[in-house]
């Protein structure tokens, strides 16, 4: 009996424990974790985590999120912060100096770049190893020591894809999201791909502080441009997106709904000659995660193939490229992700572009998940190919964000 009435505060220890790289690390983690109240408070939660384990050892910690969100009420919820924060420490990849002083750091970056010649792995040492915020407060140290802006002076400095990625690391974080757009729309041609990634894998809040920073840098209206410069389908899949209406922190999922939309989509589809493509939006850009996964699962019953296949053969091009990419995120972020890493170096050639951006934007936020991911999709490690595939100072200052792999 005694052992019965220990087992909630055990197997909630083990719900923290779990995402451990290797079950040897367990029992200090276990021994450390306060369990939390909220996994205490009735029997329903007894078997919850090792169920959790035994169906998905390998679920990424949003899976977990929701299926804690799921089990728990939405006080209970909020209650649970501390999972949130474990699950964001453990994923960032730059973490920034614990001692910093930006005006030595300014000072260092200055004699780099002062005189002939440059020292770049100086520059190096500096950038990638601080903070997105360190780097703002280094540049302005900078600009009140030497007269001279930081990233006016890099840009005189260095060139190629090392410059590239050098001043990527220079922007805040939604100001160089908004850059990648404006680029993605600037000139002749549009680089859709580049678009889909940054609608399709953002939250509300994050396209909400892109869509400020795009208008206060550009002057321009985000949604407006997009549809200035997109069409048809493609240009309705995009702007839907941008709405951010899959955001539901809440977790919950009406059966019955789900079915219905495994149903319409169906009908929009396989069932008839031709494609509503609208209703294909729709339910894609505003559903929840957790609400479309089990429509996926439904509609796989239904039409005995998967909702990516059905895709692949209703739609083409970048309609096609943009739903597969809401699908794929779904299902996990993250390896969505190693995919863009992996296909950006795979082959003759390198997308710099896209390898630069996903590790520059995803280094504060989930880096080391995706690295962990992108192990087990493709047997190898992120920094392998990285080395395989560049050279330089490029690849030192990748390596330096990217950081070990174990």
């Amino acid at each position: 009996m005694k052992g019965e009435e220990q087992r909630p505060r055990e197997e909630s220890r083990r719900i923290v424990c779990l995402r451990k790289r290797d079950e040897k690390e367990w029992p200090a983690c276990w021994a450390s974790q306060k369990p939390s109240p909220a996994l205490q408070k009735e029997d329903r939660m007894i078997h919850f985590p090792s169920t959790l384990w035994k169906i998905s050892p390998n679920a990424n910690h949003t899976t977990v999120g929701f299926l804690f969100s799921g089990a728990l009420g939405a006080r209970e919820v909020d209650d649970m912060a501390w999972w949130k924060a474990w699950v964001e420490q453990e994923g960032v990849s730059v973490k920034g100096s614990p001692h910093f002083n930006p005006d030595p750091d300014a000072e260092t970056l200055y004699k780099a770049m002062k005189g002939i010649g440059t020292n770049e792995q100086a520059i190096i040492d500096v950038l990638t190893k601080r903070s997105n915020a360190q780097r703002q407060q280094i540049a302005k140290s900078f600009k009140a020591q030497f007269g001279k802006d930081l990233i006016e002076t890099l840009k005189s400095e260095l060139s190629g894809k090392f410059e590239r990625l050098i001043i990527a690391l220079m922007y805040p974080p939604y100001r160089y999201e908004a850059k990648e757009l404006y680029d993605a729309m600037k000139g002749i041609g549009t680089k859709e791909g580049v678009i889909i990634e940054i609608l399709a894998s953002r939250t509300k809040n994050q396209l909400q502080e892109i869509m400020k920073a795009y208008e206060e840098d550009y002057g321009s209206n985000l949604e407006e441009d997009i549809k200035a410069d997109t069409s048809g389908y493609l240009e309705r899949i995009l702007v839907c997106l941008l709405q951010g209406s899959r955001d539901d922190l809440s977790g919950y999922v009406d059966p019955g709904l789900a079915l219905q939309d495994a149903q319409d989509l169906y009908a929009a589809g396989e069932k008839i000659c031709g494609t509503d493509e609208m209703k294909f939006i729709t339910i894609l850009c505003t559903r929840s995660a957790t609400h479309l996964l089990r429509v996926f699962e439904e509609y796989e019953k239904i039409a005995n193939k998967s909702i990516e296949d059905s895709i692949k053969s209703e739609t083409h091009g970048s309609l096609e490229e943009a739903m597969l990419t809401v699908v794929k995120c779904t299902r996990n972020l993250h390896s969505y992700f190693a995919e863009r890493l992996y296909f950006a170096m795979k082959g003759a050639g390198t997308l710099d572009g896209t390898l630069i951006r996903n590790i520059v934007s995803r280094s504060e936020i989930d880096l080391n998940l995706i690295k962990n991911q992108f192990k087990k999709m493709y047997g190898k490690t992120l920094s392998s190919m990285i080395m395989e595939d560049t050279s330089g100072d490029y690849k030192n200052a990748l390596l330096n964000l990217v950081g070990s792999d174990l």
